[in-house]
């Protein structure tokens, strides 16, 4: 019989090293997936500054849906769907629907620049740092998350197409009627 002992400490140290990685790698996959964006659990809560100067936090937003929009200044896609936003935003404010737009870009005046010609009244954030796209699991740009009136992640759209305001319409009227 072979035990660790009665090895080589050659083979010993490669089966040591092995088994080392393999619980880092599991312990790793636990801790991503306890952090995991997923649809019906609470949306993870952020603070972060608008261009106005006002300082946003997602918790404080308890009774209203948010709609969550990641995007970046060298996003052809989300020049597109810009417009769209604002459109939501002027559509269904009143009927306590916010509209945020968060960069994700470390330099922010790029995000400044590409948001000159058009004519935006909801709160754009900047996450210079990526924390919270991070923390949303954006791996597309844009990225659009839909947050109920009790803060719960409902809806997450990866990339954007014309068509998807479809989309975006049917679940925040849905959200609304609840």
């Amino acid at each position: 019989m072979t035990t660790l002992s009665t090895m080589k400490p050659n083979i010993k140290a490669k089966i040591k090293t092995l088994l080392t990685k393999s619980l880092l790698a599991s312990f790793f996959f636990i801790a991503t997936s306890v952090n995991a964006l997923e649809i019906g659990q609470p949306a993870p809560d952020f603070t972060l500054k608008s261009m106005a100067g006002t300082n946003l936090k997602l918790t404080e937003q308890r009774g209203k849906i948010i709609v969550i929009n990641f995007w970046a200044s060298w996003c052809g896609p989300c020049r597109k769907e810009m417009p769209v936003l604002q459109k939501f935003y002027d559509k269904y404010q009143e009927l306590g629907v916010s509209v945020w737009g968060v960069n994700v870009e470390q330099e922010n005046q790029a995000g400044r620049d590409f948001l000159a010609d058009l004519n935006l009244s909801f709160p754009i954030l900047f996450d210079a740092s990526n924390t919270i796209s991070a923390m949303y699991q954006v791996e597309a740009m844009p990225t659009t998350i839909i947050v109920d009136r009790d803060g719960l992640v409902r809806y997450a759209f990866k990339g954007y197409k014309p068509g998807y305001e479809k989309k975006y319409a049917k679940a925040i009227k849905k959200l609304i009627r609840e």
